[in-house]
């Protein structure tokens, strides 16, 4: 009697057939498993998205509208201040906006080469030479909103599309110029990089500005009682007795909850929620919370 036969006697053929299925799966599932782990995840796909929506909800972007009189702000966005000169706009109304580089705490505007081609090309389309030569450099305090936002992960880069606030810059007849500005960080970093670096990194060039102007989309001019009467307000001196105790500064410590925080500074004037992380934004200072506890101050 052969090998196989003494097997086949010992062991009973549906308990052969049950262990041959058992083994058939089990390799099946291995290898589907295998082929899963080999498929790359879109990781950086993800991570783009989650930080251009934390941009988008700290800088708000401001619309723009145009009639028979021109280009105006029809609702205006965050206002940032430039804290550094040197970037080159044209008017809004130009079709084709520079595109200024920020590395390394230096602006790095369009090459003089850049300028000059865009200015033949653009002065032999338009209907007069002007119109192709009109640039204008940002100066440092020139106040200004985003108007778009773009994030590439692969370029390590983020882009801030900008335009000047006319009426907070007194700029008359208003032009409303407008560039581009490219933040660049290191090669392979922004994926790992959180959104408040980033912010940190904007915040060199372009701050979050204090001024909380209103009827900034209104034309040149129109503002100006309000503007006056508060400037009067503010130049009048403030009353106080004699004998009254000097207020105690405000200290905010880390890890107060909000309603600590609240106790001493009061409501702030934004909240951007971005799940387990809160920044509460005052007039000059902003707040960072992580799972409802202070985990910085700016």
């Amino acid at each position: 009697m052969g090998q196989g036969q003494k097997l086949e006697r010992m062991i009973p053929r549906d308990i052969v057939v049950r262990c041959t299925t058992f083994l058939s799966a089990t390799l099946l599932v291995t290898t589907l498993v295998a082929m899963l782990v080999m498929i790359p995840v879109p990781r950086a796909s993800a991570q783009a998205v989650s930080l251009q929506e934390q941009l988008v909800a700290q800088y708000k972007v401001v619309k723009m509208g145009s009639d028979t009189s021109g280009y105006s702000v029809v609702e205006p966005g965050t206002l940032l201040a430039v804290q550094k000169g040197g970037l080159l706009g044209v008017p809004y109304s130009d079709k084709s906006p520079l595109t200024n580089k920020y590395e390394g705490g230096t602006v790095h505007p369009p090459s003089s080469l850049a300028v000059s081609g865009r200015k033949a090309l653009l002065g032999h389309f338009s209907s007069t030479q002007s119109q192709g030569q009109t640039t204008k450099l940002f100066a440092k305090g020139d106040k200004v909103y985003a108007t778009k936002i773009e994030v590439n992960l692969d370029k390590d880069t983020v882009t801030l599309g900008i335009v000047a606030c006319d009426t907070c810059n007194k700029t008359d007849p208003p032009t409303y110029n407008k560039t581009n500005v490219v933040f660049e960080f290191p090669k392979g970093s922004l994926g790992k990089t959180s959104a408040g670096d980033v912010e940190d990194t904007i915040g060199q060039l372009l701050s979050v500005s204090d001024d909380s102007q209103q009827g900034q989309g209104q034309p040149a001019g129109q503002d100006q009682p309000a503007a006056q009467g508060d400037q009067q307000a503010a130049q009048q001196p403030a009353q106080q007795p004699a004998d009254q105790p000097a207020a105690e500064p405000q200290t905010i410590e880390k890890g107060q909850t909000t309603d600590q925080v609240q106790g001493s500074l009061g409501k702030p004037d934004k909240i951007v929620n971005l799940g387990t992380k809160q920044i509460w934004v005052y007039k000059d200072l902003k707040v960072t919370f992580l799972n409802g506890k202070v985990s910085d101050v700016q």
